[in-house]
């Protein structure tokens, strides 16, 4: 496995392979690795001819400062973590180097980040955004892989690719989960052992939001209420949010008739965790057409 530190020795690593028609698969992550990074790294592996995995942790994305200081880094375990899953090159830059002190550029999506998250972390889209619009130019990938768990994200990051004609595939995918079903997340680590059994209320919420929906609910604010009140029966979460939206815009809807998202935001002590679960209803059957008075194919008797 290379090790790059530097921007510019990347692209310049990218551009090479690049030009001998070498297909890059690149997986942003900002470290800790757990087996949702494990199942992107494998998946780019499978898909692709070099596995490029990036390891920032993006300051511009932290609205907290104390929050920045406390994301959990283990970069000896990582690098071992990307060795034995069989990476190519890890590209693990400074902040010094990812935004020089005269970098004047971002980037920033406007609808589809202020609502949930954005409502509640002011600038942190804007970081994605940039950091996320910086790491494909330098690695140049043929496809780039996120995690569902991060749905909001995955949203921002798809309407700035579209707008911006940025020229990878985008590959999301499924939320891997831990056996009780907490969507795994590099923040669980500094859950305490109270805190970890209390957020196993987080899945639970979201497993009583579909079973309403399966039970034939479609109003997102009966939905809504119930999910919050379930997470109300945890006393050691505080809730930021829980909404149901449009999957596609995230924004308000008044009865769920195409994909909707239910997304939670709770604090466990210091730790703050989100998840979410997309409710979809099932397609209408298409209503059989007429026959077609001019298609003669099935009278008896004509030769076929």
């Amino acid at each position: 496995m290379k090790i790059i530190r530097e921007p510019h020795e990347m692209q310049q690593t990218a551009l090479t392979l690049r030009d001998k028609a070498i297909r890059i698969g690149l997986v942003p992550t900002m470290g800790a690795f757990h087996d949702g990074h494990v199942s992107l790294m494998r998946r780019a592996k499978q898909e692709n001819d070099v596995c490029v995995v990036s390891l920032f942790v993006n300051p511009l994305q932290f609205n907290d400062p104390s929050d920045f200081e406390r994301y959990p880094r283990d970069e000896a375990a990582d690098l071992e973590i990307a060795r034995t899953v069989g990476v190519d090159i890890l590209f693990m830059p400074s902040a010094a180097a990812m935004y020089p002190p005269d970098a004047q550029t971002f980037v920033e999506v406007t609808r589809v980040s202020q609502p949930l998250c954005g409502r509640h972390r002011p600038g942190h889209f804007r970081g994605v955004a940039t950091v996320v619009a910086k790491l494909l130019m330098i690695t140049l990938p043929r496809r780039v892989y996120f995690g569902l768990k991060d749905y909001q994200q995955c949203r921002v990051v798809a309407q700035m690719a579209r707008d911006l004609y940025f020229p990878p595939d985008l590959v999301f995918c499924p939320t891997v989960r831990e056996a009780d079903g907490l969507a795994m997340s590099s923040r669980n680590a500094r859950l305490s052992p109270e805190e970890r059994r209390a957020a196993v209320v987080l899945p639970r919420s979201l497993e009583l939001a579909q079973e309403l929906f399966a039970a034939g609910e479609t109003n997102p604010a009966v939905i809504r209420e119930r999910v919050h009140g379930q997470l109300m029966t945890e006393p050691l979460a505080e809730v930021e949010y829980v909404e149901v939206v449009d999957a596609q815009t995230l924004e308000p809807i008044t009865e769920i008739t195409q994909p909707a998202l239910v997304a939670i935001a709770a604090h466990f002590g210091r730790t703050r965790l989100i998840d979410s679960v997309v409710l979809t209803p099932p397609r209408p059957e298409p209503e059989p057409s007429a026959p077609d008075p001019l298609d003669i194919s099935d009278v008896p008797g004509r030769a076929k």
